[in-house]
This record gives structure tokens, sequence and C-alpha cells, in this order.
């Protein structure tokens, strides 16, 4: 059964049965508003790009995996591939995350998106992140709505903390701009 979250809202990441999952999914969608002209509309590419960074509990970024590093250092983190244009059904950019090989020393992950062309998010619609169990087969545990129009061309879309034995997912979705995830790092400042 699927959450839809709204900013601020968590969600558990303990199975319905008991236990916690272990290889979960963070997928990233989007379309680009239409163009309207003189002819009619068309549409156009956004490169929209989903970050996943990787923090210590004192709050110290300890590795990344993005668009320019597709796995993290200790393989957990792997990032299917770069997008360029938004174009096509379902999930754009999609990070898999294996919970049980992460470091004990990485106690949060924060999973962000930043138009890496430059457009803003009023150029961008359908904009969602979710997230899906990919122990068991692919259920969608959460969803959280991106889409807002604004001057915004990044968003620091959710994070997933450590809480206790198990994992917490957090919808953020704090407004930020930049074209990387290195642009986004001083919007970060009091969410880990």
């Amino acid at each position: 059964m699927t959450v839809t979250l709204t900013k601020g809202q968590r969600v558990s990441l303990e199975k319905r049965g008991g236990g916690t999952l272990t290889k979960v999914r963070m997928g990233l969608g989007w379309d680009a508003v239409k163009k309207r002209g003189l002819f009619g509309s068309r549409a156009q590419s956004i490169d929209l790009d989903a970050s996943a960074l990787l923090f210590d509990a004192a709050g110290v970024l300890v590795d990344q995996v993005w668009f320019k590093q597709l796995v993290s250092q200790d393989g957990a983190v792997r990032h299917t591939g770069d997008n360029l244009t938004g174009d096509g059904e379902g999930d754009d950019e999609s990070i898999q995350v294996d919970l049980s090989r992460l470091p004990a020393a990485v106690e949060t992950l924060v999973f962000t998106v930043n138009s890496f062309t430059g457009q803003d998010f009023s150029q961008i619609e359908n904009a969602s992140c979710r997230l899906l169990d990919e122990t068991g087969g692919d259920s969608e545990i959460a969803k959280f709505n991106l889409t807002g129009s604004g001057r915004h061309t990044a968003q620091i879309m959710a994070k997933l903390s450590r809480d206790g034995a198990g994992w917490t997912m957090t919808a953020l979705g704090i407004p930020a701009s930049g074209r990387t995830f290195r642009d986004l790092l001083p919007a970060l400042a009091g969410t880990v």
C-alpha cells in the first residue's frame, strides 16, 4: 500500500510482517511543460538529475552518488543512469540502495534533484519521487509530489534516516538552486 506524503511527513521502512526493508529504490519522474508557439505546442527537453548524498552522524558528507559517480564507494548505493530529457513513462532516473550494506557510519541519505540545464520548476510538471521496496518485488512504499511552479532549479526531495535498527523516510521538498548537488550543500544545513 502506497503512502502519499506531504512535506515533513515520515514513514517507517518496517515491513508489515515485522523486520525492516533491506533494498529500496528511489525513483524520480518528470515531464517538461509543453512550450506554446505560433504553430502549436512542442515538447522541450529538461535534464533533471537525481543524487543521493550519504552523511555520518555529525552531518559530514562521506560519499555521493550522482551522474558522475554512479556507485558509492562501498557499492551499497547505485544510480541507474542519467536521463537527459524526462521523456518516457515511469521513473526517469532511479537510485538503488542496499540498506543492509551501508556502513554503520552512514546515518542519513538525502535525495536531491536539480536541473542541470538550468530550467526552473515552473517549466516542469508531473514531477515526483517514490520509494519502492526491492526486497520482494517492486512495491511502492511512498510517493512525494515535487511539482509546484517556482523559480527554483532544485529540490531536496527526501531523506532516509537510521531509526534504531531500521530506517525512516521523511519527505522534505525544500526548494533550492543549483545545477549539481554541490550547489545544494548550503541548503542542506539543518536537514541531516
